[in-house]
């Protein structure tokens, strides 16, 4: 049998034995054999272990490599569109996933189920985004809606559209949201100073603030807790 044909059987094999490991117990998969995976999905005849240990010497774990911007997966040597498309749609269906339990209950008797769900989304982001979540009446979330995307260090967020947006949508009340790209959550002065603008600029309304919330790969902090509004 010609080598190319036994490597093929080879690979064949071991990807039926990944296969029945993921399906049997997936917890018992180390990371890089996740990803292994999901490539070989994407690049089936190839074999993927490599490329699964490079990205994960690239973006050192699973969570940096799926919320990595596609320009910058699509540098690594031997990814491509289809790869970078795999990577993104297990992203995105994870967030839909931890996003689902924020939204099933109110926020505020749910605040580990939203926190968990912020810091999948925005904890390992390398730029900075500003969010801001709707609630009803009943403190559900109701609307989930990125206002800015910064440089590395700063967006740029306007008090009168975060307030037209809140009365578009009806909102009874906001949490504020934004990343750290640092990775560490303390406020800086210029996050206390727009979230007392945004509340000063919703209370006539009778919108209230419930929070900011400033999360980083080191965690996250809270400027109500903190005393800081």
């Amino acid at each position: 049998m010609a080598d190319d044909e036994t490597r093929a059987l080879d690979a064949k094999g071991h990807r039926a034995r990944l296969r029945a490991r993921l399906l049997a117990d997936p917890e018992g998969l180390l990371d890089h054999e996740l990803l292994e995976y999901l490539l070989a999905l994407a690049i089936p005849r190839q074999d993927t272990k490599p490329l699964a240990k490079r990205l994960l010497e690239r973006f050192g774990h699973l969570p940096g490599i799926f919320s990595a911007d596609p320009a910058v997966l699509a540098q690594v040597d031997g990814i491509g569109e289809t790869s970078v498309a795999a990577i993104r749609i297990a992203h995105a269906t994870a967030i839909r996933l931890v996003r689902a339990r924020a939204r099933a209950a109110p926020v505020l008797s749910n605040w580990q189920a939203l926190s968990d769900y912020l810091h999948a989304d925005m904890a390992h982001d390398m730029v900075e985004r500003f969010r801001v979540l709707h609630l009803n009446t009943r403190n559900m979330l109701v609307r989930d809606e990125v206002m800015a995307h910064g440089t590395i260090d700063q967006a740029a967020v306007h008090v009168r559209e975060v307030i037209k947006r809140a009365l578009d949508f009806g909102s009874a009340a906001l949490i504020l949201v934004h990343n750290h790209p640092s990775g560490d959550p303390s406020p800086s002065r210029a996050d206390i100073e727009i979230t007392r603008a945004i509340i000063a600029a919703a209370k006539p309304l009778d919108i209230a603030v419930h929070d900011h919330l400033i999360v980083g790969l080191n965690g996250q902090v809270s400027l109500r807790a903190k005393g800081l509004i």
